[in-house]
């Protein structure tokens, strides 16, 4: 540490030279996402902070149809019907599936440009 340098303590009381702590970390390029949008996002990942709703997402998203009867996603996970349904609503009002009644069941759909948005918002450099 030079002496001309100005030195910072540590709340332990280590001190630290401010100009190399300066020269080792990369300066900050890019705007923070602006508070609208991480709230809206912050929504899509709480919905996904669940083991079930991502295996309903998983399976939904990768079905060769494009889209699952919620009758056929209750085996798969291993829950009843009310907890499956239950977390698809939840994954419903987060916007990352559509729903679709057709007579006596419903068919869910991804919402192809909400999981983009994630994919972006992840891959951010």
């Amino acid at each position: 540490m030079s002496k001309s340098s100005p030195v910072t303590p540590t709340p332990g009381g280590d001190v630290f030279d401010v100009l190399d702590l300066a020269a080792c970390c990369a300066p900050i390029r890019r705007e923070p996402l602006d508070p609208a949008d991480a709230r809206v996002l912050a929504e899509a990942f709480r919905a996904l902070a669940d083991p079930v709703r991502l295996q309903l997402l998983n399976l939904i998203a990768t079905s060769a149809a494009g889209e699952v009867c919620a009758c056929d996603l209750v085996e798969p996970v291993g829950k009843s019907q009310p907890t499956v349904s239950h977390h698809l609503k939840v994954l419903r009002e987060a916007g990352l599936v559509e729903a679709d009644k057709r007579g006596t069941w419903v068919w869910y759909s991804v919402v192809p440009h909400r999981l983009d948005e994630l994919r972006r918002v992840l891959a951010r450099r």
